[in-house]
């Protein structure tokens, strides 16, 4: 098989490089990870792999090690083992739950992140906000999902909310998971080579939708409760599916917790730095000093009270993550300063 070949084969799961590993090196994409090891395919076969033992030294950061959705370079044996990581275009990870400062990567090399709410008691304008901040720094397009429409009588003037809420150009769509139309309206996200990763609360429908683009029921799917529409954990890993589309999707569990790692800009909340702009004062607590203009936003209601309490959830949030995320790397480099996050880590008014 001739190198082109093997670069085309490897298209079809996402590779968006023209060389190929210049010492022969076979290059596989990460499918799945579990307690033994790795699932791998290369565009035409699916197997196992190991982690070199540089992978599983105690004081590496976890976010180096192989994630759903790399691209590795292995070394021949029985199994094969991944010696290489080759360089992410895209990255979404969260701060892993704990005390603990350490980024967790849900997926990398993904163009899309489908953010999947239900309508039904799941739904939450404020955490998909969370979700869109996270989505911020990865590099792929955010994109909203709302299932289970049939459970609401007011869906209509719900979107309309969540459309004034979110940044304008933000994807909404209203599906129905087991409907094959969803498959049709979704197909532009997954597109021959496209990556889009699949998260969501459990019970929002994740397995259901993916059954659906897959057009089986390979995925397992249960029942919500009743009385807080929330789901067991019916996806227990992540896992890269190859569509009938030709795209790839990431299918994660349910995320209870959502914590930010410290570099998100928040550009979300854009919209609430211009008002802060407009304060009589530039260091406006945006509390009872006159001439606030977010107080008078809040005051007439063109900002609400509940997205700017969300606002200052995160905007707190960041700070104390970015802090904590300053503080480590300072440990890492004896002391040292470290240079600007990536995140403005300012709150409105400050860079004034």
């Amino acid at each position: 098989m001739t190198e082109a070949d093997i670069i085309e084969r490897l298209r079809r799961i996402g590779w968006r490089g023209d060389t190929l590993p210049a010492d022969g090196r076979r290059l596989a994409r990460v499918v799945a990870q579990h307690r033994a090891g790795y699932e791998l395919h290369d565009g035409e076969t699916l197997f196992g792999a190991q982690p070199a033992g540089h992978f599983l030294k105690r004081n590496i950061d976890p976010a180096e090690r192989p994630s759903v959705g790399d691209f590795v370079e292995l070394e021949a044996g029985k199994p094969p083992h991944i010696v290489t990581v080759q360089p992410r275009r895209t990255v979404l990870s969260r701060a892993a739950a704990g005390e603990r400062y350490e980024r967790q990567v849900i997926a990398t090399n993904i163009d899309y992140v489908l953010v999947l709410t239900g309508l039904d008691g799941d739904f939450n304008p404020a955490r998909i906000e969370r979700y869109l901040s996270l989505t911020e720094g990865s590099g792929a397009q955010p994109v909203v999902l709302l299932s289970k429409l049939d459970t609401r009588d007011d869906a209509d003037e719900l979107l309309a909310a969540l459309r004034a809420r979110l940044p304008d150009g933000t994807p909404i769509h209203a599906i129905n998971g087991k409907d094959t139309a969803s498959g049709a309206l979704l197909a532009q996200y997954l597109q021959p080579g496209d990556s889009a990763v699949l998260v969501g609360s459990s019970g929002a429908g994740k397995s259901t939708l993916t059954n659906t683009l897959l057009g089986s029921e390979k995925m397992a799917t249960k029942a919500v409760r009743t009385h807080d529409s929330r789901g067991r954990h019916t996806t227990t890993h992540r896992a890269l599916l190859q569509l009938p589309s030709g795209g790839c999707l990431i299918d994660t569990p349910g995320m209870r917790e959502l914590k930010l790692t410290g570099e998100e800009n928040l550009d979300l909340f854009a919209d609430i730095d211009v008002l802060a702009e407009q304060c009589r004062f530039a260091d406006c607590g945006h509390g009872s000093e006159p001439g606030c203009a977010v107080q008078a936003a809040l005051d007439s209601g063109d900002l609400s009270a509940e997205r700017w309490r969300n606002y200052l959830k995160l905007r707190d949030e960041r700070e104390e993550q970015a802090a904590t995320l300053e503080a480590r790397l300072r440990r890492q480099r004896g002391g040292r300063p470290v240079g600007r996050l990536h995140g403005s880590h300012r709150s409105t008014r400050e860079r004034e």
